[in-house]
Parts: structure tokens; sequence; C-alpha cells
């Protein structure tokens, strides 16, 4: 299994997140879909060739073709609209605001599975990008769609131990040459 070969590959003084990711998938209350194309989006948000490698076969075999699609394209999107947005942000020029983005996004309005799931996936990547305007838009939709504080912090939760591990995984890595 592939989890487990990720897990065991986390050093020791890296155990906490050995523990949370095996909590954060393995203990998880979240429907297979939602959980295992966050698990994917964020693994490829997170840019690490190992954890994407280790992950992707499981989130492969737990998701159907639709929704594997999905997670891949909530990342692809995300990966642009995280750094527009959060550069029209941090620019102190409010006026950058006022501009038509023109970008092609079509994907948010039509993702080929329920719209909460590729919300969920969307919120998680743009935690592991850091930009906060998106996340605000992304948790919005979830709450008016009816989803819980509790549940939408799953997304935070799998998003920062995926990001954790890859930076590890990728470290020890490198150190080892």
């Amino acid at each position: 299994m592939a989890l487990s070969d990720l897990r065991s590959a986390i050093p020791e003084y890296a155990k906490d997140l050995r523990l949370n990711l095996g909590s954060v998938i393995g203990n998880s209350e979240l429907p297979a879909q939602r959980l295992w194309g966050t698990v994917l989006a964020c693994a490829i948000a997170a840019r690490s060739a190992r954890v994407l490698r280790e992950l992707e076969p499981e989130a492969k075999a737990n998701l159907s073709e639709e929704a594997y699609t999905a997670a891949k394209a909530a990342a692809a999107v995300m990966a642009m609209n995280n750094v527009f947005y959060r550069t029209r942000h941090l620019i102190s020029d409010p006026e950058y605001g006022n501009l038509r983005a023109g970008l092609r996004m079509n994907v948010i309005g039509n993702p080929g599975i329920e719209k909460a799931d590729f919300e969920f996936f969307s919120i998680a990547v743009s935690a592991v990008n850091g930009c906060g305007q998106c996340l605000d838009s992304h948790e919005a939709v979830l709450r008016k769609a009816g989803e819980d504080r509790d549940t939408i912090q799953e997304a935070f939760k799998i998003a920062s131990v995926i990001q954790a591990v890859a930076t590890v995984i990728d470290a020890e890595e490198a150190l080892a040459g």
C-alpha cells in the first residue's frame, strides 16, 4: 500500500506527521470522493514527485474517473488562480481589483462532479498555495452549500499534513543526495 510506504518514509523527527497523515486519511469521516479528491489535489499542489507517486494510485482506486479528473482540474485551475488572486491582493494598488481577470476557469462552473466536492478540493489547494482571497471565496461557497466549519476544516488539515509531509520527504531525499 502506497500510503503505508509514504508513512514509513517519514523520519523519526517528524513522527507527528506520520501520525497525522494516518489520521487525516485513515480516520477521516469524509466521503471517499471528497477525501481522496482532496488528497490527490493537495499532493499535486505540494509539488513533491514522491508524495504524488505514493498517494496517486490509492486516490485513483478510490475515485470515479470524473472525480479523479476533477481533482486534477482543481489543482490546475487553483495553481493559476491562487497566484493571480494572491498577487492582486498583495499589490497595494486597489485598482487591479477592478480590472477584468480575463483568465479561463470554466471548470469551476462545470467540474463534472458535485460542486461542493470541487469547492472542497479547491479550498484545500488554496490552503497549500496560501491564497487568502481564494480561501475566503471557496469557504463562502461551501458555507452557502450548508457545510459546517468542522467539515471545511478537514480540507485545511489534509492540505497542511500533505504539504508538511512533502516538505520533509523532499528535504530528506535532497540531503541523501
